[in-house]
């Protein structure tokens, strides 16, 4: 792994010479781990002019505190003396004596105090903006990184898969919530790849709705988000069913326009689709059906060592797709008063030859009653 992550380094450092800057300062932890192979806490790291001057700044010496991944065995790292101050500043340093007359920097994760004390450092190079730099690098993703997505899907579908064989009548979304996340780490996930949401009845169909104590009742829509973080890369699936009874006429209509939705999404994922196309195929058959008002913000985004990462499927986004990208489609409708429907899955952008788009996460899309 560690040519995996030196190779990234050289792309970074190829990308900040192309604009003027032989060297470039990251901060931001997950852009720190997808370079580094991992994160500790408070570090950053220092990719300079040339591959020998790459760093690793910690403030703390390795030890017994948790850190995100697996650091690179060949990466340098210095750790900086007791009350040696911010590593950020140390780095800067670093870069002037590496002979960097500029630096790149994270200032979209910066704090303006954090900033102005890097420009203090006596003959600083000159700051620059590092901008999405490495957001953009990590938007298409290795096999490797696919295959550790793959894992979590497969960790997702199974503590779904094992919710849906019990009894949900009488239970809380909160309750639900918290069995759905130990049953993740049951089956090998790290934990949850972000906090598990369970909506029954009025409250379902609400995007990122935050479980409650309100009981699961005959008849209501059970709408579940959850995902597994896998050696930190996160998925998501969503699903939707009715409980305990066959399902109302309102409910079998809103599922099936919902399911429309979520299909002409998936199967508008081909490296070169607009971002906001595949927005428009979802959201032009609920707006068609009188539910524009109602939709979700966005029909998806991009998945990997952040849940929500580039690009974002929204009706302004900006871009084209490329294949390996992982994204997820995820429309839904919510009606006030009365509850929703959302549909949510995890897929690869995949070239036509090699299949079309690779579904990660396969729990059964039919309307079950449970």
């Amino acid at each position: 792994m560690s040519e995996v992550y030196a190779d990234r380094r050289v792309r970074l450092r190829d990308r900040c010479a192309a604009t003027g800057s032989p060297a470039a300062l990251v901060s931001r932890p997950a852009n720190v781990r997808y370079l580094a192979g991992g994160s500790p806490p408070g570090a950053v790291l220092l990719v300079g002019p040339e591959p020998e001057a790459d760093v690793l700044l910690r403030p703390v010496p390795p030890g017994g505190e948790p850190v995100d991944g697996r650091l690179d065995e060949l990466l340098r790292q210095q750790v900086l003396p007791t009350g040696g101050g911010d590593p950020a500043v140390a780095a800067v340093d670093l870069a002037r004596r590496a002979g960097a007359d500029a630096l790149a920097v994270e200032e979209h994760h910066l704090t303006v105090a954090r900033h102005r004390a890097m420009g203090a450092v006596a003959s600083a190079p000159r700051l620059t903006d590092l901008d999405c730099a490495v957001e953009q690098l990590r938007i298409v993703k290795d096999e490797d990184e696919i295959g550790c997505l793959r894992i979590a899907a497969e960790i997702a579908d199974q503590a779904l898969g094992e919710l849906l064989e019990s009894i949900l009548v009488g239970r809380t979304e909160r309750h639900l919530a918290l069995e759905l996340e130990r049953r993740l780490v049951d089956h090998g996930a790290d934990g949850a790849a972000f906090p598990t949401s369970v909506a029954t009845g009025p409250h379902s169909g609400r995007r990122g709705h935050r479980p409650t104590d309100r009981r699961v009742e005959e008849g209501d829509f059970l709408s579940v988000c959850l995902g597994a973080d896998y050696r930190g890369y996160r998925c998501e699936i969503g699903r939707t069913f009715v409980i305990g009874t066959t399902p109302a006429d309102w409910q079998i209509e809103l599922y099936e326009l919902v399911f429309a939705a979520q299909r002409a999404g998936r199967e508008s994922l081909v490296p070169g689709a607009e971002y906001r196309d595949v927005d428009r195929a979802a959201r032009r058959i609920l707006k068609a059906a009188g539910h524009a008002e109602a939709a979700v913000p966005l029909t998806g985004h991009g998945v990997g060592l952040e849940i929500d990462e580039d690009p974002q499927l929204s009706p302004s986004a900006m871009g084209k797709l490329d294949a390996c990208v992982p994204v997820t489609v995820e429309p839904g409708v919510h009606l006030p008063g009365r509850g929703g429907v959302r549909i949510d899955d995890t897929l690869v952008v995949r070239q036509e030859a090699d299949g079309g788009p690779e579904l990660l996460t396969i729990t059964t899309k039919e309307l079950l009653a449970l």
